[in-house]
């Protein structure tokens, strides 16, 4: 979810079936109940159930949280950033869904994964995502340099995130570690009102570098 306004993200038949909806699992439900209002300030709230779905809840909760499909009813899921179930947690939920034979309908909308792609002039025929890099030094080089060998040998673009408050260390990672040569798209807030999606080869990036700050951000390279 960005701070742009909801029709500008998602289109009107989502929010129609939103408003229909009574049921959701969400990252955070403060952030989801916002959502919800900016879809329809009509929406009564406080009729609406909340299960809560992030990196934190165990997986022996998951099960329970679909009893409402059980009994009959819709469900949705909210993503706090992105898209549902890509990059997300709500992949967990999703699974168990299909293994009890629900039907599962994903909506259109915006997936900043792709949209960085996009706009980044990258490869778009053949690419991955990474996910998020290793934490430890030398297994986050050693990703880093296994990137640029799909680079090379697969013409693959290389997709990746890093948790916001560590954008700019990974910046000046990346400008450390690879190749001036190899070219690095920046593509921070998409969607939001701060959005900046810059391509330029890491060398310039060393002579120019971008204060990211904690604005969500996807990183791509590609030769």
């Amino acid at each position: 979810m960005s701070d742009a306004p909801v029709a500008n993200v998602i289109p009107q038949l989502n929010i129609d079936i939103t408003r229909r909806l009574r049921h959701f699992i969400v990252e955070n439900e403060r952030t989801a109940r916002r959502f919800l209002k900016r879809c329809d300030r009509a929406i009564d709230i406080d009729a609406l159930t909340f299960s809560t779905l992030n990196t934190h809840t165990l997986p022996a909760e998951l099960p329970a949280m679909l009893e409402p499909l059980r009994q009959g009813h819709d469900m949705g899921v909210i993503s706090e950033a992105g898209c549902p179930a890509v990059a997300d947690p709500g992949a967990d939920i999703v699974a168990i869904a299909q293994r009890e034979g629900f039907r599962v309908v994903p909506l259109v909308g915006p997936s900043s994964i792709i949209m960085s792609l996009m706009a980044s002039g990258f490869n778009g025929q053949s690419f991955a995502f990474a996910g998020y890099l290793p934490i430890d030094a030398s297994a986050r080089t050693a990703a880093l340099r296994e990137m640029e060998r799909m680079i090379q040998r697969r013409d693959q673009t290389q997709i990746f995130i890093e948790t916001p408050y560590r954008n700019d260390r990974l910046l000046a990672e990346l400008v450390k570690t690879l190749p001036g040569h190899l070219r690095l798209c920046v593509a921070a807030d998409i969607t939001g009102p701060s959005q900046t999606i810059i391509t330029r080869p890491l060398s310039q990036w060393a002579r120019n570098p971008m204060r990211i700050s904690k604005r969500p951000c996807i990183f791509l390279l590609y030769k």
